[in-house]
C-alpha cells in the first residue's frame, strides 16, 4: 500500500529534512506555520528573500511543492487552488504562480529554488543565527554567484603557480645536468671491445 502511495505523491527535487524543525514561536505551531506562509509568500512575490537559514530551508520544501503542483495540475484543480490559497497570503500572487512561475518551470528538470548560506562576516547584529538567501531560479536579479570557475588570478593561485614553475625549472636544470654528466662519462671512457677467446 505504501509503495503505491509513494507513486501518487510527486517527488521533490531537493533534499527534505525527515524530522521536525525547531522553529520556535511565541504563538506555538500556528505562529510557526504563519511564519512559513509569510516566507513562501515573500519568495513568490520578490523571487529572492534573505533571512535565517533554518527558516528558509524549511520553507523551501513548501515552495517547491507548491510550484510543482501548479505545474502538474494547473489552476483547474481544486486541491492545488486550495493549497495556493493557503500558502500565498497575498491573493494576487496566485495569478503569478499559475501564469508566470508554472510556465517558467514547466520544462525545468532540477529544483526551482536555490538556497545559499551567507558568510559570517556579512551578518550584522543577528545574535549568531546563520542567515541565508533563498531565490527562485531565473529571477530578474543579478546572480549571487558569478558561475565562473576562472580563479587563476586569486593571490594564492598566482603564488602556487609561480612556485610550481620555479620547482619545474630547478628539476629540469637538475635533469639536464645529470644527462650532461652521464653523456660526458660515456664519452670519456674508451669504447670496450668485445673480448675474443
Amino acid at each position: 500500500m505504501t509503495s503505491q502511495l509513494g507513486r501518487l505523491i510527486p517527488q521533490l527535487r531537493i533534499p527534505v529534512q525527515p524530522k521536525y524543525r525547531p522553529l520556535r514561536n511565541v504563538e506555538g505551531s500556528y505562529g510557526r506555520l504563519k511564519n512559513l506562509r509569510s516566507t513562501v509568500t515573500a519568495l513568490v512575490r520578490d523571487e529572492r528573500v534573505e533571512m535565517q537559514y533554518i527558516r528558509l530551508d524549511e520553507a523551501r520544501g513548501y515552495a517547491e511543492r507548491l510550484i510543482h503542483d501548479a505545474i502538474l495540475h494547473g489552476d483547474r484543480d481544486t486541491h492545488t487552488m486550495d493549497m495556493a490559497n493557503f500558502w500565498l497570503t497575498e491573493k494576487q500572487l496566485i495569478h503569478k504562480l499559475f501564469k508566470v512561475l508554472a510556465p517558467r518551470y514547466a520544462e525545468h528538470r532540477s529544483s526551482f529554488t536555490s538556497l545559499y548560506k551567507l558568510p559570517p562576516a556579512y551578518r550584522e547584529n543577528d545574535k549568531g543565527a546563520p542567515r541565508g538567501v533563498l531565490e527562485l531560479k531565473g529571477n530578474p536579479f543579478p546572480p549571487l554567484r558569478d558561475g565562473s570557475t576562472d580563479r587563476k588570478h586569486l593571490l594564492h593561485n598566482v603564488l602556487l603557480d609561480e612556485a610550481r614553475r620555479q620547482y619545474r625549472h630547478k628539476k629540469y636544470q637538475q635533469l639536464a645536468a645529470e644527462a650532461r654528466a652521464a653523456l660526458a662519462d660515456s664519452s670519456a671512457e674508451p669504447p670496450r671491445r668485445p673480448s675474443g677467446d
